[in-house]
């Protein structure tokens, strides 16, 4: 009788239903698949995560220095609170995670990651801080978008887009704390570890000996001699602010640029150096390397280290208002209007002059 009511109760529970199968394709993502090991499985994983350890540790003593130096009155006169050195002070806190993450990676098969360097800054203000600050969180943020998907290991990139989401809120806080527009893009764009490389390697004076040689290029420095700066209307910090673009299409934008060969960075222990496809350091076009696009526009020399080009016009799509030169960008002279994607974009390292920041917006 019990068996009968049993075998009754069990006609009513329901068949479970055999789980769906995982579509075709995929890495990883099966029982059977080869479980992940985060660490480096190639040299160019060691030296593209060893480098954006290098830009940690940089904004990891940055954050912390403009915390210490600044009053707070010099605070107040960017329109910023207790709460929002508080805010800076954590992000420093967030890069001491990072740093330990990178370096966990690194530390593989008898190598070790770069140790914190001396570094020197440019500023004064609290407001020459925020704008420095809001490139430094670009370009670290871009350079790692340029190796992500490149990475031999994947389980190691996995952890890094973990982290560099984090540094993307930064930068768009940085922007708050300047007055600015947060997010005047719709795509943010990747660029190349020497790109990156050329960028960080300026404000590092010494470092410890046992650090890793950074085996990227290092480009001359291209300064934009009319460069706008995004504190430079005097706006305080704001969620937001819908202020006038700095720069426009048609805009006369003048460039110069150093000589390559020249001793830089930590301990004078690196040389600057063009392209492996340049023969010449008299470049042709200006290259402005933002989202989607790399747009190319020509130089008219003015004398042997000096031009001038036209800031373009266009969008991204052509039925947005997304144009392709917009926020804190980058720009390279280069000797020829090479075609590269953003999958590709580091194939612009062989033809580049100069490179350098561009403050559109």
């Amino acid at each position: 009788m019990l068996a009968s009511a049993l075998a009754a109760a069990a006609l009513l529970v329901p068949a479970l239903a055999a789980p769906a199968p995982i579509p075709s394709g995929g890495v990883g993502v099966r029982a059977n698949d080869t479980p992940p090991i985060y660490h480096t499985m190639s040299d160019f994983d060691f030296q593209s995560l060893n480098l954006a350890l290098n830009q940690e540790w940089i904004e990891l003593d940055l954050f912390n220095y403009a915390v210490a130096r600044f009053s707070e009155g010099e605070w107040a006169s960017q329109g910023i609170n207790e709460e929002g050195v508080s805010l800076i002070r954590y992000f420093a806190q967030q890069e001491v995670g990072h740093a330990e993450l990178l370096s966990n990676i690194v530390s593989y098969a008898n190598r070790t990651g770069a140790k914190q360097c001396e570094y020197k800054y440019n500023f004064n203000t609290v407001q020459e801080f925020i704008n420095f600050a809001q490139q430094l969180t670009r370009w670290g943020e871009s350079g790692v978008y340029g190796f992500l998907s490149h990475l031999d290991s994947r389980p190691s990139a996995n952890l890094l887009v973990q982290s560099i989401a984090t540094e993307a809120r930064q930068q768009f806080a940085l922007r708050q704390f300047a007055g600015a527009f947060p997010v005047p893009v719709y795509f943010e764009t990747g660029i190349s570890q020497s790109m990156t490389w050329s960028l960080l390697s300026p404000y590092l004076v010494s470092c410890p000996a046992e650090n890793p040689r950074i085996e990227w290029n290092i480009f001359p420095a291209l300064n934009v001699t009319n460069q706008e700066s995004l504190i430079v209307d005097g706006y305080n910090a704001s969620i937001s602010h819908n202020r006038t673009s700095l720069t426009e299409a048609g805009r006369v934008v003048s460039v110069s640029w150093e000589a390559p060969g020249k001793a830089v960075s930590y301990n004078s222990s690196y040389n600057t150096t063009v392209g492996g496809l340049v023969n010449t350091t008299t470049p042709l076009y200006a290259a402005w390397i933002s989202q989607l696009n790399v747009t190319y526009t020509p130089l008219n020399l003015t004398s042997d280290w000096t031009a001038t080009t036209i800031q373009p016009g266009g969008y991204v799509f052509n039925d947005t208002t997304d144009s392709v030169v917009n926020g804190t960008m980058f720009l390279g002279l280069t000797t020829t209007d090479l075609y590269v994607t953003p999958y590709n974009l580091s194939r612009l390292d062989d033809v580049l002059v100069a490179f350098g920041i561009y403050q559109a917006d």
